[in-house]
């Protein structure tokens, strides 16, 4: 990468920009930032996605992908001025930078932290180099809402994309027709009708939910009785083994009355004329927790030269107890996950060395300080340069006792 396409977190820690495991290339966290980790447009959220993009073009550059090799966009933004989050405004403003057809799956997910002063938006991306070549492309589109067509150059956007094995499904709410939810409040039938709209697209692309290797969720809920509800509304769409999942609390989501977001993460081969499964290995060691509901996940599975693993939190080890460890301390907790992640590669022969992306989920008081404060734990948990890594500052996770919640994906 060139000095002057150069960019980087504000701060002295040391972190890849870009990684590659298996077939995929990671970015996490890019921001409109420059080579002094300055944010170049403070608080103009348009300007910033155009900005991140372009720092994004710059660290896929280093793993030899380009723009057009991105299969999942994810754009975590938070409006500006207090204004309501408009997702359909978010994914405009990126078509209109890549002009690429098809779209990669763009994911979005309004939030009321970003990780640094005056940042609007991070945008984590992962990509399949050379795929718009490939043979087997399979495309699931969505119609673009009628109030909402006036901002873009085409009708549709991209539900599910399929290149070669890759499967990416964008995140969604239950809406329906021109943006409107049909469920106003009631989570377990919006996660209900998600997951059948995820089924579908699954199908289009000739796979199932048992292809899915990543399930990430985000749900309105500060209490287990909340979670409880969605979470087995999901999971009835799974049986077991199933992917790692991911399912965090969120704060802020557009339009008025949704209550859930979902988006998955799949692989399927074909040859000899037909679709087929693709074994993965699969370790969870004892010491790692289970949910304290009967849950088809799994913690981490192993596939082409990946690992990925389910978001690690917290828990009493060897439990479905659901009690917590160093309850509200958010520096020995994100140790004890840390741990957990380093017992789960190491049933794969790897350590934390070998992430490729690191996803952080944790609770702060919206503060740049309380950023850096959780980045120094996080290097130091590592012992070397971060990997990509998506920082998500959040005001309150699953309830009171936990601070953090952490996933990634290594190269095996």
């Amino acid at each position: 990468m060139s000095d002057k396409n150069a960019w980087r977190w504000p701060g002295e820690g040391v972190r890849e920009l870009a990684g590659t495991a298996g077939p995929l290339s990671f970015v996490g966290g890019a921001g409109d930032f420059d080579s002094s980790g300055r944010i170049r447009n403070p608080g103009d959220l348009t300007a910033q996605i155009r900005g991140a993009l372009a720092n994004l073009a710059a660290a896929l550059a280093s793993e030899g992908c380009s723009l057009a090799d991105i299969m999942r966009l994810k754009l975590f933004y938070t409006p500006d001025g207090g204004a309501a989050p408009d997702d359909w405004s978010v994914i405009a403003e990126v078509s209109q930078v890549l002009e690429l057809d098809p779209l990669p799956a763009i994911s979005t997910l309004s939030v009321p932290f970003q990780p640094f002063a005056d940042q609007r938006v991070q945008v984590q991306a992962i990509a399949q180099r050379g795929w718009r070549a490939l043979d087997d492309i399979r495309l699931v589109t969505r119609p673009i809402p009628s109030s909402k067509r006036a901002l873009f150059d085409r009708q549709e956007v991209t539900a599910g994309l399929r290149a070669g094995e890759m499967i990416a499904l964008a995140n969604r709410n239950a809406a329906v027709g021109d943006d409107e939810i049909e469920t106003v409040g009631d989570g377990v039938a919006q996660s209900h009708a998600i997951m059948a709209a995820h089924e579908e697209a699954l199908a289009a692309l000739g796979a199932s939910f048992q292809d899915a290797i990543k399930m990430e969720g985000y749900y309105f809920g500060t209490t287990r009785a909340q979670w409880a509800g969605m979470a087995k509304a999901r999971a009835s769409h799974f049986r077991e083994p199933g992917p790692v999942a991911t399912v965090v609390p969120c704060h802020l989501l557009a339009p008025e009355g949704v209550e859930t977001k979902v988006e998955v993460l799949a692989m399927r081969q074909h040859w000899n004329g037909y679709d087929k499964y693709i074994p993965r290995l699969d370790h969870w060691p004892r010491r790692v927790w289970d949910w304290p509901t009967p849950l088809p996940y799994r913690q981490a599975i192993g596939l082409r030269d990946m690992v990925w693993l389910g978001g690690q939190v917290p828990t009493q080890p060897d439990s479905n107890s659901d009690i917590r460890i160093f309850v509200g301390d958010l520096n020995s907790q994100t140790r004890f996950v840390m741990s957990l992640i380093r017992d789960l590669l190491r049933g794969f022969g790897r350590t934390p060395a070998d992430l490729k992306l690191l996803v952080c989920y944790f609770r702060s008081d919206g503060s740049e300080e309380a950023t850096r404060a959780f980045l120094e734990t996080l290097q130091g948990c590592i012992g070397g340069p971060l990997p990509p890594a998506t920082i998500v500052p959040q005001p309150h996770l699953h309830d009171d006792r936990i601070t953090v919640e952490i996933w990634g994906v290594a190269q095996m």
